[in-house]
């Protein structure tokens, strides 16, 4: 049986579907783009900025479902433009310090013209 999760600390789905679903031991979380919970609105310009308010929204989608960024097993990134590839990884590094199996991509378009979407898969 699996079972949503939702938090008001971090932004609402923009869609039909859930922050975050758990079923067994693992929390499988929608894509976060940088939307600050606060205002609903992309504030965070720049690659860095906006992976920062990715990583923050994560953390909480995480927090609620009884993880974190220490318990993550796979992660898929997704940025508009390849060439930022090195400034998210610098920010990234700071958060997956486990070094969890990663996919990273290149896409054509994002969600509210956002520059990053990250997704994670990690124990509870």
């Amino acid at each position: 049986m699996s079972k949503t999760v939702h938090t008001d600390t971090a932004p609402a789905a923009i869609g039909p579907y859930s922050q975050a679903v758990i079923t067994g031991n693992l929390v499988f979380t929608s894509g976060q783009i940088p939307i600050d919970p606060a205002t609903g609105n992309v504030e965070a310009q720049g690659i860095e900025a906006q992976t920062e308010q990715v990583m923050k929204n994560l953390g909480e989608v995480l927090k609620a479902a009884g993880s974190d960024y220490a318990k993550a097993v796979k992660t898929t990134c997704f940025l508009a433009d390849i060439a930022d590839f090195a400034a998210f990884n610098a920010v990234y590094a700071n958060y997956f310090t486990g070094k969890p199996a990663r996919s990273c991509v290149a896409v054509k378009d994002l969600p509210k013209s956002v520059l990053v979407e990250v997704e994670v898969i990690a124990e509870v």
